[in-house]
């Protein structure tokens, strides 16, 4: 008898993917033989690859090709993948992203559809693309909503335990021997609205520095690379990382004593994989998209739409770590 299989269109983005991985944790638990492949874009496919029960990512481009569709190249593309997707008959394929682009993907594959009614979806017409529909209440944590998604396809219980990403990955150096306390300080992110200021990054980096911590700075483009460079001029101990893929990222971030980072999805991986983890919110609300720890990890939201924490809000909500009371720490904390 063949293992049931099942396929998870989630695309985009990396904050949204980390929040899907735990529903595929409590299916596998439910059913360990249950094979799991993954539509997710190019730019965000390392995140599924951490888990080690999905099976194969089918990588999709939809980001890129849309900028040249008329390119030959790009027709090739996308009918490599129209094959790849085509080649397994999936028992259920489940669309986490409830967008009418994630839907037509599911369509495309063989099997039965599963997803959220169109009260559920983020795009109602989406729903009508599947055979079977769910109610999830939208007022709810994405991480909530996608373990319901997954229990009510595949019928069992909606689970109300902690949260298991299920990563699985390595410490990466980069070159440099493992630091004995490092932060990771995230300071990119997709909107200027969403960043902190330069002098709240400074101050934070003075007061880990005074603690003995240092302080490494990742960054993605040339831009961030300069604010990256500027900060650690200000910030005593402080190291600019060089350019890393995101499953180098994860291994650095494996390995930091705490992170601390604005609204952006390495924030949410870094909770994932169970780094203490304090994440800043200026611009927008972490109600229902904020930091979920990893269950017994710990992570605390401050701020939201239009209320930016201050450097000392920030510092206060890092001392069980600085202190180095673990004890101290009360998990899964979302303020």
């Amino acid at each position: 008898m063949r293992p049931q299989t099942v396929l998870i269109v989630k695309t985009s983005s990396l904050g949204d993917l980390v929040h899907t991985l735990p529903a595929i944790t409590d299916m596998t638990r439910r059913f360990p033989t249950l094979v799991v492949d993954w539509v997710a874009e190019e730019a965000f496919a390392d995140i599924p690859r951490l888990h080690p029960k999905v099976r194969r990512v089918i990588v999709v481009a939809l980001r890129r090709w849309r900028r040249t569709p008329w390119r030959r190249a790009v027709w090739r593309e996308w009918s490599a993948f129209r094959s790849t997707l085509g080649s397994v008959a999936y028992d259920q394929i489940l669309d986490h992203q409830g967008l009418i682009k994630s839907a037509v993907l599911a369509y495309l594959a063989q099997g039965q559809r599963y997803g959220f009614d169109p009260g559920s979806a983020r795009e109602p017409w989406a729903a009508f693309c599947y055979h079977q529909r769910y109610a999830v209440e939208p007022r709810q944590h994405a991480v909530v909503r996608n373990r319901a998604l997954a229990a009510l396809a595949l019928g069992y219980d909606i689970p109300t335990d902690p949260p298991n990403y299920g990563i699985r990955t390595h410490v990466h150096t980069v070159g440099w021997e493992p630091l004995e306390r490092y932060a990771v300080c995230l300071h990119a992110t997709s909107r200027a609205s969403k960043t902190w200021p330069k002098e709240h990054w400074i101050a934070l980096g003075k007061a880990l520095a005074n603690t003995g911590w240092s302080c490494l700075l990742p960054w993605g483009n040339d831009a961030e690379r300069q604010t990256a460079l500027d900060l650690a001029r200000g910030m005593p101990l402080a190291q600019v990382l060089p350019k890393l893929a995101v499953r180098e990222m994860a291994g650095v971030l494996s390995g930091a004593g705490l992170v601390v980072g604005v609204d952006t999805g390495l924030t949410h991986l870094a909770a994932a994989l169970g780094c203490p983890t304090v994440a800043i919110y200026t611009d927008t609300s972490p109600d229902f998209t904020g930091v979920v720890a990893n269950e017994g990890g710990w992570a605390i939201n401050l701020g939201g739409a239009g209320q930016m924490p201050t450097p000392d809000q920030v510092i206060a909500a890092l001392q069980p770590i600085l202190r180095g009371s673990p004890s101290d720490i009360r998990k899964n904390i979302v303020q």
